[in-house]
């Protein structure tokens, strides 16, 4: 390709006779190459200008909140446009493939015994149970750490962290205890495998409250149901699924949907009470659910 000093040289007028074209094709061509840099400049300022304020933004809903600003600006650009201008420049979003593992139980540290397969949850105080999930916030991830009580489904402690570490299961535990008073009767804490829960400090925290250790016997989530369905029931009704644009903001999400899960959320499994009520609740709480009939087994030939 000729430069535009080569060019110069040899003459515009005979370049366009050698190549079949007019003069002022030729110039029509630079000049729309120079405005189509210039408004892709512009798109780029626009595409900063949201990602500020929404890191984790897509292409396909990047394209729909530029549409009035392009309008304005007398700018035509398709979905596809803005896709491979986005690639040139490096700004295109990698969705993760995969979802962070918040459980590491492949280590040295000691591993309790599941004490409670055959446990009879008939109170509040006598069982908690522990996990952690991931909370997403811009191109990375938090670490929410969740105690909650097994009878009543309330939501004890917790912790949003910001790494995968045995400080946020801590400071659920400490905000937990705070709410113990039943100082005599007998609580289990169970959890998984994972190294924050077996950690040195997490093991003699609770040891030194008289709290019973329990572990599941393996990763299964079956092992560990009520904090799994709690993690579930935060994510999809409480939308902590979605992308935060930074802790902050995430934090008070995280607050703001266990205050209304424990307030406001009738629980099937505690006589249709929210979590806080049915945590105070005298009188025995009734499961409401039914268990869906199993599948009958197909006959052998």
């Amino acid at each position: 390709m000729l430069r535009h000093n080569e060019i110069a040289k040899v003459g515009v007028g005979r370049l366009c006779r050698l190549f079949g074209k007019s003069r002022q094709a030729f110039h029509q061509k630079a000049s729309f190459a120079q405005e189509r840099i210039a408004q892709s400049m512009l798109v780029l300022d626009l595409v900063a200008a949201i990602r500020r304020e929404i890191p984790g933004l897509g292409t396909r809903k990047m394209y729909l909140l530029l549409q009035g600003s392009l309008q304005k600006s007398g700018i035509k650009m398709g979905r596809d446009r803005l896709h491979e201008l986005l690639r040139a420049h490096h700004l295109l979003i990698r969705r993760r493939r995969g979802i962070p593992r918040t459980t590491h139980s492949d280590h040295l540290l000691r591993k309790y015994p599941n004490l409670i397969k055959e446990l009879a949850v008939i109170e509040t105080k006598q069982l908690w149970v522990a996990d952690m999930t991931y909370i997403c916030v811009g191109h990375d991830f938090n670490y929410l750490s969740l105690i909650t009580d097994a009878y009543s489904k309330k939501i004890v402690g917790y912790c949003l962290h910001q790494f995968l570490s045995t400080e946020g299961c801590l400071k659920a535990l400490e905000m937990a205890l705070t709410t113990r008073t039943k100082k005599d009767n007998t609580l289990i804490h169970h959890s998984d495998r994972g190294v924050q829960y077996c950690s040195f400090e997490y093991v003699k925290k609770l040891r030194s409250a008289g709290i019973g250790i329990s572990m599941t016997d393996s990763g299964e989530a079956y092992e560990n149901q009520i904090a799994e369905r709690v993690n579930g029931i935060l994510k999809t009704e409480f939308k902590l699924n979605r992308i935060f644009k930074n802790h902050m903001e995430a934090l008070l999400a995280v607050e703001s949907s266990i205050r209304n899960y424990n307030i406001l959320r009738p629980h099937m499994s505690c006589s249709y009470l929210p979590p806080a009520l049915a945590h105070q609740s005298e009188a025995p709480l009734v499961k409401l659910w039914k268990r869906k009939p199993e599948k009958p087994l197909p006959a052998n030939d």
